[in-house]
């Protein structure tokens, strides 16, 4: 089921098109399947749909779990904003054997994960502000998921079972920032190179039509109408309930808590090396998710 939030109730779509039905977006996530398709044959009266994010964030949690995507934006982290000796010692080693640099290789042992702003969520259609402190705004696609039900030192099968629905997410960064942050530490003790916005797709697809198959989506970034690379949801190294399982060690999650599952590779510009400008018009997909669309703002004053 495909539901988002409309200027006076919760829409679910149905038949190709969008029916109100009643209650709050986060309280119809764990409901059984039948129960969500009763509630929209009580009413077939279609409503416009609002802008705006499909419910509240309660909090965010980031995750980075996939290598490829590691590995390639690492590689052009190196060459384009680190110390010129750093680029040309990786490219003189991969060229001669053939083989990854070993500092590029991710050290996976457990999922990587940093705590970002909740607060700072455009939703779909929205401008994306140009952060003041970055010559370097990227973009990056993502599949978010917020959880239906409290859990607390969740196994990773309990942690699948909290899940309530899907949507697509823009997790943007300031790359020059974060290769200084990762001088210092993996991300930072601030994370300026991410805090400042992450986006929100307007769609959330119900957990019992999509967890079956969340792990080999196709996705597609466009700018400016053009597309810059296809994806998937394929080669994560963790799956979404060790995720969830990890993130409540020793403290209670609940409704309303958010997930971004990391760039799929080829994700964004910086491992394409290819830089998003202002008043470009930014397109994320993901397969039987839909569509998040933001267009970049002007460069802003330091």
């Amino acid at each position: 089921m495909r539901l988002r939030r409309g200027p006076d109730s919760v829409l679910a779509e149905a038949g190709g098109q969008w029916h109100p039905i009643a209650g709050d977006l986060l309280d119809l996530l764990p409901a059984a399947p039948a129960g969500r398709e009763a509630a929209i044959d009580r009413d077939r009266t279609v409503e416009p749909l609002s802008g705006g994010l499909p419910f509240t964030p309660r909090s965010l949690r980031a995750f980075s779990i996939y290598p490829a995507h590691i590995e390639q934006s690492g590689r052009v982290l190196a060459k384009r904003f680190f110390p010129k000796p750093a680029g040309v010692a990786i490219g003189a080693f991969e060229g001669a054997t053939r083989r990854t640099f070993p500092a590029l290789k991710p050290k996976l042992a457990q999922p990587a994960m940093y705590v970002g702003n909740h607060t700072a969520t455009p939703a779909d259609g929205d401008v994306v502000a140009w952060p003041s402190h970055t010559e370097f705004l990227d973009y990056e696609l993502e599949l978010g998921f917020v959880l239906a039900r409290e859990v607390r030192d969740a196994s990773a099968a309990e942690g699948e079972a909290a899940i309530g629905g899907f949507f697509v997410v823009n997790d943007w960064s300031a790359r020059d920032v974060q290769a200084d942050e990762y001088r210092h530490g993996m991300f930072g003790p601030a994370v300026k190179s991410k805090s400042f916005a992450t986006s929100i797709g307007p769609v959330v697809v119900t957990a019992d039509e999509l967890l079956g198959r969340a792990a080999s989506l196709r996705g597609a970034i466009r700018v400016n109408g053009a597309t810059w690379s296809e994806t998937s949801t394929a080669g994560a190294a963790f799956t979404l309930g060790e995720l969830v399982a990890y993130a409540s060690r020793g403290e209670t999650l609940g409704p309303g808590d958010v997930f971004a599952t990391g760039t799929l590779p080829g994700g964004s510009g910086l491992e394409l090396d290819r830089w998003i400008q202002p008043g470009d018009v930014v397109e994320l997909e993901l397969e039987a998710v839909g569509t998040l669309t933001n267009t970049v703002g002007p460069l802003a004053s330091s």
